[in-house]
């Protein structure tokens, strides 16, 4: 695996950890619907969450919420959605960002960003 890919899916397992210790069930990681893919659905009581994770080491390309553009806003929108059709929900639905990154002693900062794209 791409040292890229294996440091996404480190990420991943932080944000879900993360997520657990706040209370949240893992409902779903890696969902796919065609090309797009949402990097975690979390549900706490009537509350499910659509979350995109960003994983970085250092800040030298930026804060890692910052690599989320228009285009994969517009795709996190669209896969919630088809997973609606197929999985409906009464509650509230949120769309987070869980900024991770690696510090030089490989220690990771948690920035969980709630409601952060509508």
């Amino acid at each position: 695996m791409a040292t890229h890919l294996q440091l996404g899916e480190r990420g991943e397992q932080l944000a879900c950890r993360y997520l657990q210790q706040r209370g949240f069930e893992i409902v779903a990681t890696h969902w796919r619907d065609d090309h797009r893919e949402i990097d975690i659905i979390a549900r706490r009581q009537e509350l499910l969450v659509f979350v995109e994770v960003k994983t970085r080491t250092g800040y030298s390309g930026g804060w890692p919420e910052l690599a989320i553009n228009s285009k994969k806003e517009e795709d996190l929108l669209l896969a919630a959605e088809h997973y609606l059709e197929t999985h409906p929900f009464g509650g509230e639905i949120r769309f987070d960002v869980i900024a991770i990154v690696f510090d030089r002693s490989q220690r990771p900062h948690v920035f969980h960003i709630p409601d952060a794209i509508h």
